[in-house]
């Protein structure tokens, strides 16, 4: 129920603004006492520069840091995703030193010592092991200067949202509103004019089904799909780990050296070619589950360009622990629309529901009309149901809004409203009710999570402000060409 308040802002007038705010743990943090040398620059904030080496050291990080792989660094979308996160961690940055924040020397040493890796450090007499320290930082590639500034550097990030998101808008009156809102009753009834029901009362033309055809004929496309060959080496159980680790090694080495074939890899290691055809992009007809050829990475590559262009082997790939899969594209059958003979019948179908969801507006209408005359008419409607945006019942997405959006002062009211399903539905409302008791424990958790949209939009107009202030400066954008860039 509380996705509601998510999905309905508007009634409270805060806009949710999702903040990026990179979280500085123990292992893999970096130092913001300095920032990088000057290369390609792509955006200045506060005159200083976020480079592409920069951008791309980050992407990497983080690729690795969710289990990606170097083509997800290199995709525009995820580089754009991290330069923005760069450009916040500046501004941020940039904040602290506007406002002059300070963290002293016992708050830094409480924080740190709470780390579980520095904590473990201290020794049952008290004292701190200060060579094991240092070495647990030379480890990841910090000295304890590094280290202790960016801790620094986090705890100040941690003070500037905190007392930038502190708001008075969501008091407490305001959240009880807002929850009133969401708890008050109507009653309501329905009449749905069904596009099935009109079905019979269609009648199409051959002109008609022509035209639906040409303009659609994404809908009747069939999708490419390829004729493979494939390898698969996979690990003995009585087999050591050392000789299939280095089996695995000569079969990645044979067909990447020799992509033109398969044959080589398949008579040195004694292994069966195999075939699939009609492999599309989601993988083949009738291939299980864990079939070699229905894995994203297999897919991705068999599907590259260079592989159905030049038919030659996809590097190996590791489906899962002990088990190496490489192939090849023999034949390609690119994206086809099926010709109008053979999907006249679903064209039929597609049209015709279309006509009779346009017979079911109509009529519609037509009755909202002569009820609108005479509002007091409930014939043909639903048994009347109490609902409320905490406890919708059926009503859903555009119905609910457009019940709670009648107004409450002239009653009884109606409103029609489409569904995606192509019926149309008439609601109405006679009577509205304030429910006879209150959840408290909802009503806190809906006044938690106002205080926090407000206080997102707080922080968001603060950010807003402080872009400004810094003066960010786009000098060259992300395209396409260079997302491997400087990699």
């Amino acid at each position: 129920m509380f996705d509601l308040i998510r999905k309905h802002q508007k009634l409270i007038q805060i806009f949710l603004m999702l903040l990026i705010i990179p979280s500085f743990v123990f292992f893999g943090i970096s130092s913001y006492t300095g920032f990088f040398d000057q290369e390609t620059d792509l955006v200045k904030v506060s005159g200083r520069a976020i480079t592409l080496q920069e951008l791309d050291n980050a992407a990497k990080r983080q690729a690795e840091r969710f289990g990606g792989n170097s083509q997800i660094a290199q995709s525009l979308p995820f580089r754009q995703a991290v330069l923005d996160e760069l450009i916040q961690q500046r501004l941020l940055a940039f904040g602290v030193n506007e406002l002059n924040l300070k963290v002293s020397e016992e708050t830094l040493a409480k924080n740190i010592a709470a780390i579980p890796e520095i904590k473990a450090l201290y020794k049952p007499d008290g004292s701190f092991d200060g060579v094991r320290y240092r070495q647990l930082l030379a480890n990841i590639g910090l000295t304890v200067e590094q280290f202790e500034n960016s801790q620094r550097f986090d705890l100040l990030i941690q003070q500037l949202v905190t007392s930038i998101a502190r708001t008075e808008i969501a008091t407490k009156r305001f959240s009880g509103m807002i929850s009133q809102l969401y708890d008050t009753e109507r009653q309501v009834q329905s009449l749905t004019f069904k596009a099935t029901d009109f079905l019979n009362k269609v009648s199409v033309t051959d002109s008609q089904l022509q035209d639906f055809y040409q303009a659609n004929g994404k809908l009747f496309e069939v999708p490419a799909t390829i004729d493979v060959e494939y390898l698969v080496l996979k690990a003995d159980p009585k087999e050591d780990a050392k000789a299939f680790n280095a089996k695995a090694d000569q079969f990645a080495n044979l067909t990447y050296d020799q992509a033109d074939s398969l044959k080589p890899a398949a008579d040195k290691l004694k292994l069966n070619i195999q075939s699939a055809k009609g492999v599309s992009r989601a993988g083949g007809v009738g291939l299980g589950r864990g079939h070699p050829l229905t894995h994203p990475k297999v897919l991705q590559a068999l599907f590259g360009e260079d592989t159905i262009k030049n038919k030659r082997n996809i590097e190996a790939v590791q489906i899962e622990p002990g088990t190496y899969v490489s192939a090849r594209v023999i034949a390609y059958v690119p994206a086809r629309t099926l010709p109008f003979a053979e999907v006249s019948a679903e064209v039929k179908r597609q049209v015709s529901i279309r006509e009779a969801a346009k017979l079911a507006t109509n009529a519609a209408k037509e009755r909202l009309a002569v009820l609108q005359k005479d509002p007091k008419e409930v014939v043909g409607f639903s048994k009347a149901n109490w609902v409320s945006r905490n406890r919708p019942l059926d009503l859903q997405g555009p119905a609910i809004d457009a019940v709670m959006a009648l107004d409450a002062q002239k009653l009884p009211a109606l409103v029609s409203v489409n569904s995606s399903s192509q019926d149309v539905t008439i609601y109405r409302v006679d009577q509205v009710r304030q429910p006879t008791t209150v959840d408290s424990k909802i009503r806190d958790a809906q006044a938690q999570q106002i205080q926090a949209l407000a206080a997102q939009a707080e922080f968001a107009a603060f950010m807003t402000n402080l872009r400004s202030a810094a003066k960010v400066k786009l000098i060259n954008p992300l395209k396409a060409s260079n997302a491997s860039a400087g990699t």
